[in-house]
């Protein structure tokens, strides 16, 4: 895949031909090849049958999902030993039963890396026939799960770790909203759900604040950024752009899927066994240093931003700033990005020595690889991958994932783009609130909340009098009293898109008040 980091993806002739343009630009798979639909059809004909696994069906377990989810790979259920320690159960859809390695399935899978989720379209890895099928653990079907049980102490310490491959039958699909609703002590309106199902509901959320907890406590970087959902109309034009909450109850499968990928990497790193690791490195000093300067800028000291536990400790004590978000771009723009990789392991950002992807092998090839080694080492095989074909898989998933990622944003930034090009062609020029983001001589950069998008406001656009740059506290000033800096509210509209050089342009509301 041969992508310019300074060519963006094209929009379509009409909004309705902004995701085909967006598809061929990175080369995104269309359809199926016949011969892996036929395999997926043939596959998803089969029973389920209990035969050498472990019957689970009679538990309660159940699913949690957003309310538009069309597939369910993972499930939760909970249980309490002799000694009073939590055992969590952490059911993922076992894909692995299915796709068989150097199948027809395992080689389009391989090929396609990831799903990819585009604001009105999904490219799976895996037909619908499993992914939305036999792969989906929907309420009352039965289904083949491979299961995860980590047992906690009172203090939440992962105290054991067992797995096995299940047959599973959920009991329930909950939305977040519908567990969000039974955590604040009310009822969801599910069926078959009863006063004792809801405490384990309350009980596995109770479980995941304490791990959530545990985590900060060690170092883990909490960083609320948002997840902006692009709402279309019926011509592919953006209406608005919505935050998906991130409450108690996503939190709660964020902290059970987080505690099963660490089981399973730990069970078998600590085994002599390499794995595709999640690995997220520390930053470099040189971005920590640029990182302390940016945030002195606006007021603030960070201390030694090198040790992870003071990193840690200053973004939970400016969560209530009114800079929050921009602090916490900031934060983020200094990370290195998560990869995949064969001989190191470790994540910083969730301060996790072992880790890596189990909980998602519907739509990522790395989650596939771990059960089935996973699945060999249960069973007393050789789950070993020769060296060089781990890291060619490595590379691959962090390229195909990468790939998708920029397909993703760059279909919504060519959404948002059309919005501001449309108010700029029909002379209905909307204002927006925006927060100054960085500083430079020649202007300041912008971010407008409410639709997630930066530009830049043109130094010449501050002020009729001469603006000067301070480098030593990164800001503009302008004699007679006007100044800018990062963090500062603005008042903006648009003034120019450019959809070649993916740029926006602003132009201040007021800008004779300067």
């Amino acid at each position: 895949m041969e992508t310019e980091k300074t060519r963006f993806p094209p929009p379509g002739r009409t909004a309705k031909e902004d995701t085909a343009a967006v598809m061929k630009f990175y080369r995104l798979p269309k359809a199926f090849p016949p011969q892996v639909v036929a395999e997926a059809r043939r596959l998803a004909r089969g029973a389920v049958s209990a035969k050498g696994r472990l019957d689970l069906r009679k538990k309660f377990i159940f699913t949690c999902d957003p309310e538009s989810a069309r597939d369910f790979d993972d499930a939760l259920s909970l249980e309490t030993d002799r000694r009073g320690n939590r055992i969590l159960g952490v059911h993922i859809a076992d894909v692995s039963h299915y796709v068989k390695p150097g199948s027809a399935l395992d080689r389009e899978a391989y090929r396609r890396g990831t799903s990819v989720y585009l604001c009105d379209k999904v490219v799976p890895m895996l037909p619908e026939e499993l992914s939305n099928g036999s792969c989906s653990l929907v309420p009352g079907e039965d289904r083949y799960a491979f299961s995860a049980f980590i047992t906690f102490d009172r203090s939440g310490a992962m105290v054991g770790r067992k797995f096995a491959k299940s047959v599973i039958r959920s009991r329930a699909r909950f939305t977040y909203e519908q567990v969000m609703a039974v955590i604040r002590g009310g009822r969801a309106a599910v069926p078959a759900v009863g006063p004792k199902e809801l405490k384990t509901v309350r009980a596995i959320a109770a479980l995941a604040a304490q791990l959530r907890a545990r985590r900060f406590a060690e170092g883990a970087l909490d960083i609320e950024i948002p997840e902006m959902e692009a709402v279309l109309d019926r011509e592919g034009e953006l209406e608005s752009v919505i935050s998906r909450p991130y409450d108690e109850s996503h939190q709660m499968i964020e902290e059970c899927m987080v505690a099963a990928n660490e089981a399973v990497a730990k069970e078998l790193w600590t085994r002599g066994v390499r794995i595709l690791a999640r690995l997220h490195e520390p930053p470099d000093p040189e971005k920590l240093l640029m990182l302390r300067a940016e945030l002195k800028s606006i007021g603030l000291r960070a201390g030694n931003l090198e040790n992870q536990k003071v990193m840690a400790q200053f973004l939970a004590s400016v969560k209530g700033h009114p800079l929050y978000p921009t602090i916490a771009m900031m934060v983020l723009r200094s990370m290195k990005r998560a990869v995949y990789d064969s001989t190191t392991i470790g994540h910083f950002g969730l301060a996790k020595r072992y880790y890596a992807h189990f909980t998602s092998p519907i739509r990522r090839y790395p989650d596939l690889t771990l059960h089935r080694q996973l699945a060999a080492w249960l069973e007393g095989k050789d789950a070993k991958v020769p060296p060089k074909l781990l890291a060619k898989w490595a590379e691959h998933s962090s390229e195909r994932e990468e790939i998708a990622a920029e397909a993703e944003r760059g279909l919504m930034e060519i959404k948002k783009y059309r919005l501001l090009d449309d108010q700029l062609s029909t002379r209905q020029i909307l204002d927006y609130d925006a927060v100054i983001t960085k500083c430079a001589p020649f202007g300041c950069f912008v971010e407008i909340p409410e639709l997630a998008v930066s530009g830049l406001v043109h130094v010449s656009l501050l002020s009729r009098k001469y603006v000067r740059f301070n480098e030593s506290d990164q800001t503009l000033s302008a004699p007679g009293g006007g100044s800018w800096k990062i963090g500062d509210r603005i008042r903006v509209h648009v003034a120019r898109v450019d959809f070649d050089a993916r740029r926006v342009d602003f132009t201040p509301v007021r800008s004779s008040s300067r």
